[in-house]
Formats: structure tokens, C-alpha cells, sequence
């Protein structure tokens, strides 16, 4: 989830060149990115307005450290 040139909050899978959906506020962007994670057993990582990861959270079943939060 990282924040677009638009001043948006875009959900996008690492690798990815273009959003799977875009939107106006970071908290419905980051339980969007929440969600689509858990579906897929993945992990989400979420990015600041500066392009900062701020924090990893892991839905896999096999990641021993599931939820590394950083600074804000």
C-alpha cells in the first residue's frame, strides 16, 4: 500500500505496475490491503506518505515473525 502521485492511497501487489484499487483515505486503503493479505495468506506492507515502510504485517501460516510494526 503505498501513496500515489495523486495524493491517493493505492493497493497494489509487489511487482505489480498498477493499483488493484486507489483510494482517498490511508485507513480504507490499508483494511483493503488488510484484507486481500489475509485472503491470500500474504503479507501487507504499509508505506508512509514518504515512501517509508511504517509497518509488515503476515497472514502466512508459516512466518515466524508474523507483525513488525516500525517507527511512524
Amino acid at each position: 500500500m503505498v501513496r500515489s502521485a495523486d495524493g491517493n492511497w493505492a493497493v497494489r501487489s509487489t511487482g505489480a505496475e498498477k493499483a488493484s484499487k486507489v483510494f482517498q483515505s490511508k485507513e480504507l486503503a490499508v483494511s483493503h490491503a488488510r484484507t486481500l493479505a489475509r485472503n491470500a495468506s500474504a503479507g501487507v506492507y504499509i508505506h508512509g506518505k514518504d515512501g517509508r515502510v511504517l509497518s509488515k504485517d503476515s497472514y502466512a501460516t508459516n512466518d515466524p515473525h508474523p507483525s513488525v510494526k516500525g517507527k511512524q
